[in-house]
């Protein structure tokens, strides 16, 4: 089976931290693979909260997650600081990417690299809608 391969884009626009919680931990002890995609989520929110958006209004439409990979690097543990940097890579009409380099604090090992695809949509009517102007805007601001 071929291995997951996300590149890394030259620049990264928002930053944030996030510690790892006794509920990310697995029986292995461990940082979970499911909770890196937890880790991303929220950074991905706190980023749309950074230009007063949500998930429901990305600039007059909502957001919704069509796709996601993971490269698991290294392990996490218990109380360790993560910092998610992220990038909008691959802007299409009506989506993009979601790129995070999530690294340890303390140490700057990288832990993972996750790539999210989303897609611009709107919840009452259940349709994909155009990638909105403010939200190109709100990338060209860093």
């Amino acid at each position: 089976m071929a291995k997951v391969k996300i590149e890394l884009p030259e620049k990264f626009i928002f930053k944030t931290e996030i510690p790892v919680r006794i509920s990310d931990i697995n029986y292995g002890g461990h940082l979970g693979n499911d909770a890196v995609l937890s880790i991303a989520h929220e950074a991905r929110l706190r980023f749309l909260i950074q230009h007063n958006f949500t998930e429901l209004d990305a600039g007059s439409a909502g957001i919704i997650m069509v796709d996601a990979a993971v490269q698991y690097k290294a392990e996490g543990f218990y109380g360790d600081i993560i910092l998610v940097e992220i990038a909008v890579t691959d802007i299409t009409g009506v989506g993009c990417d979601f790129v995070y380099r999530c690294t340890n604090k303390n140490t700057g090992t990288v832990i993972a690299i996750v790539k999210t695809g989303i897609v611009f949509y709107d919840y009452k009517l259940g349709r994909i809608l155009a990638v909105p102007e403010k939200f190109i805007s709100a990338l060209q601001e860093k």
